[in-house]
């Protein structure tokens, strides 16, 4: 899978920040248990509301529990990453001090608790609640990143006045402008995926708080397929924005495949490894490609159909409008 062998480049770019390389895991891991589960679950209910079948309870309750467990944890991650940029920007040499390894994991763990409960509180009949919950978190993880790009902006306005008196001074601090130059260019990236999300999940939260403000109705209902189908498309292209931006893992994968055309002529297990490591980044490519595009085709049709369908099921037409 294209995420693996991102989450495998990202795990040996030696020069990316601990702190950093443990959120891009974590953010990277979202990626793959979407992809693994929460995919193939929603294309298998487009396909029964096709037939005119009901599925099952069980069916709709998974659906909703990932759902909210991995969007909140994308959501959460992105929000402590950007917010991990801010203070590596802001504190710069004060950053290793306080920003630590072992707080990271500990804040890791945290969200993955956090997005548990919440989660979870559909098995216990407070959906609503659930829901509320995420249109609060998203609305103000929305406030705080914007707070923090903001302030990333003027802090690198700031340090590039200094730097430019750096470099008048003389080049003892050539060292100094690298650094924080490298660090400007991880937190671009880290933007880059910011927005990324929020172009993918910004749609459904409209529609939730449409839900809760205007009640259902068939626009919503529809609208809300298409905004399921994003969140799920957002998956497929971080690992591109990490590979496209990022240039340490990028150099990470291309050192994985200069190994892979290395080793022919060495030892034949490293080179069924790679081997085995290249056909796996295909397949995940044309997996997620194949998943994400026809969770969109489907997603077309079905609400064609159910609009022109003089009958039916009382199940599907419940959850569509």
């Amino acid at each position: 899978m294209f995420n693996i062998v991102t989450i495998y480049a990202i795990h040996k770019a030696a020069t990316i920040a601990k702190p950093l390389k443990t959120l891009l895991l974590h953010l990277a891991f979202s990626d793959v248990a979407v992809g693994l589960f929460g995919q193939p679950l929603y294309i298998s209910l487009l396909i029964k509301w096709l037939r005119m079948e009901n599925p099952s309870c069980n069916a709709y309750l998974i659906l909703s529990i990932s759902g909210a467990l991995l969007s909140l944890a994308s959501s959460l991650g992105v929000l402590v990453v950007s917010m991990e940029r801010f203070l590596a920007v802001h504190l710069h040499l004060r950053y290793q001090e306080l920003v630590t390894h072992k707080r990271v994991v500990y804040m890791v763990i945290s969200m993955w608790v956090y997005s548990t409960f919440v989660s979870l509180t559909t098995l216990w009949g407070l959906r609503s609640t659930r829901d509320a919950i995420g249109l609060a978190s998203a609305a103000i993880g929305f406030i705080l990143i914007l707070v923090f790009y903001i302030k990333i902006y003027l802090t690198v306005r700031r340090h590039k006045n200094q730097m430019q008196s750096m470099q008048i001074q003389g080049e003892a601090q050539s060292d100094e402008i690298k650094k924080f130059a490298a660090l400007i260019k991880s937190t671009i990236s880290i933007f880059y995926v910011t927005i990324v999300l929020a172009i993918c999940y910004l749609p459904f939260q409209i529609c939730s708080a449409g839900f809760r403000i205007y009640g259902s109705s068939t626009a919503l209902k529809k609208f809300n397929l298409l905004s399921l189908t994003l969140i799920f498309l957002n998956s497929s292209l971080n690992p591109v924005i990490y590979c496209w931006k990022m240039r340490h893992v990028r150099r990470a994968i291309i050192d994985i495949l200069r190994k892979m055309s290395r080793s022919r002529n060495q030892s034949p297990r490293l080179i069924v490894d790679t081997r085995d490591l290249l056909s796996t980044m295909i397949a995940d490519f044309i997996f997620n490609s194949f998943l994400t595009y026809t969770a969109i085709i489907l997603n077309v049709v079905t609400i064609y159909a159910v609009h022109k369908a003089s009958t039916t099921a009382k199940a599907v037409e419940s959850f569509l409008f």
